[in-house]
């Protein structure tokens, strides 16, 4: 297995607002914090918990119904004062009031990577950690009752805006080895780790794996396409690396502390840098006035422009893996004469339309329009020239359109997930939403096989 991967295929969108390495000023206390089951895909959840009970950090709010075992657990102390729910009584999130002081529900933890794999693996269930690992086939929530072939992690953040790694593990790197060792517990295989060039040298006991070339270099899913490929049959876990660092700290405390260090950043952000936050707060209560520079007229994205989520009162409380903040302008206060037709150097082109091409470092305030309507895919080989797996992205899409089960199998749908396709969906000038069409085709197939 080679230890350098170098793709060519990808695109590097080079977009205004990177956030300078500084820490900025620490966030508003939020009045309360919440879990949000419908964060974790494919996790089923059943209450544990009921309003008036006081809970410490660290212990279960929620339990899968299908794996009991498997929990979510409260970020802070205090009391739970809401179980919110929706149609047919489903459950929408925990709210928890914090206290003044967070208590901490203490895990035993000093002699985990001595432990046997299923001891390791309760403490990591009990202590809801093992809610940040994903498994493929499926992109959803890892199954406990599964070992896994391999697991793999990805440290190399190339999305657009992304935090710089190197940065937030700085001082960090003993958290980062305890867990990557752990994970060498949880698997008969191999741990391969996907880093940026020259970054983590010293890093032992996993495959280190550098991963070179434009985005999307960085994701889980290219690691493993050009390292070991899952077939029908198979199971591996993948994880980030900053979700690992939470899992790091809680190996070396004893103690569930989700805080994170994330990046600010986007061409209309208020503030420019990186914030120590809690997830489980709302965007608007703890960056009050610190996130766009204006009310109006902006898009304010949980994660980069690619895959993010649009913050709105659907979505208004910061996920438990939360890397990012990006905002941008929404674009609905442009009008303009000709559209397209004109020869613009303000936007970004694959297909060169416009002469900014000439201008390769120039960066970009984009906005949020779609700017065009949805139409019958084209076969102009678009996605292929952004894809860097060995899959051919257009005749699986079609294969997931017509839910043909064996072509999908055929074509390598048990080594995909929708952030995979995101290059191929902002290139694609059929504007179809390519990423919701692979969760919903990945969703119905997890339904069909299982």
């Amino acid at each position: 297995m080679p230890n350098i991967i170098t793709i060519k295929k990808g695109l590097t969108l080079n977009l205004k607002g990177k956030a300078p390495e500084e820490q900025l000023a620490p966030v508003a206390a939020a009045s309360s914090y919440a879990v949000v089951p419908e964060d974790y895909v494919g996790f089923v959840p059943k209450v544990i918990v009921q309003p008036g009970m006081r809970v410490l950090a660290g212990e279960a709010l929620l339990a899968h119904k299908a794996h009991p075992e498997l929990k979510l657990t409260s970020p802070v102390s205090g009391e739970v004062v809401a179980v919110h729910r929706g149609e047919k009584r489903k459950v929408l999130s925990v709210e928890v009031r914090p206290e003044a002081t967070i208590e901490y529900k203490e895990y035993a933890t000093a002699d985990a990577l001595s432990m046997e794999r299923s001891q390791l693996l309760s403490l990591l269930l009990e202590s809801g950690m093992f809610s940040f690992f994903k498994q493929r086939p499926y992109d959803r929530i890892a199954n406990p009752l599964d070992t896994p072939r391999d697991i793999f992690v990805t440290a190399n953040l190339t999305a657009p805006l992304a935090p710089k790694f190197a940065y937030l593990v700085k001082g960090r790197e003993h958290e980062l080895q305890l867990a990557l060792d752990a994970l060498t517990r949880l698997t008969p295989g191999k741990v391969y780790l996907g880093v940026g060039t020259g970054e983590l040298t010293g890093i032992r006991t996993v495959e280190r794996v550098e991963v070179r070339g434009p985005h999307p270099a960085g994701l889980v899913g290219v690691l493993i396409n050009h390292t070991a490929p899952v077939n029908k049959g198979e199971v591996v876990w993948t994880l980030k690396a900053t979700d690992l660092l939470v899992i790091g700290r809680f190996l070396k405390t004893g103690r569930v502390d989700f805080s994170r260090t994330i990046a600010l950043t986007g061409s209309e952000a208020k503030e420019l840098g990186y914030v120590k936050v809690l997830p489980g707060a709302r965007f608007e209560e703890v960056l009050a006035g610190r996130l766009a520079k204006k009310d109006s007229h902006e898009r304010i994205i949980e994660g980069d422009v690619f895959t993010g989520v649009k913050v709105d009162e659907a979505h208004d409380r910061m996920s438990f893996g939360i890397d990012q903040i990006t905002i941008i302008p929404e674009g609905d206060d442009q009008h303009e004469v000709l559209g397209w037709a004109l020869p613009r150097f303000k936007q970004f082109s694959m297909s060169r339309t416009y002469f900014s091409w000439l201008m390769p470092g120039k960066e970009y305030a984009l906005d949020a329009r779609i700017k065009g309507g949805r139409r019958a895919m084209i076969m102009s080989g678009q996605y292929d020239s952004v894809f860097p797996m060995d899959i051919y992205p257009e005749f699986l899409l079609k294969s997931l359109i017509a839910f043909n089960i064996d072509d999908m199998e055929a074509r390598g749908i048990y080594e995909v997930a929708p952030e995979d396709f995101s290059v191929c969906e902002f290139v694609d000038t059929s504007k179809i939403p390519l990423q919701q069409l692979v969760r919903q085709g990945l969703d119905e197939l997890y339904k069909e096989m299982n």
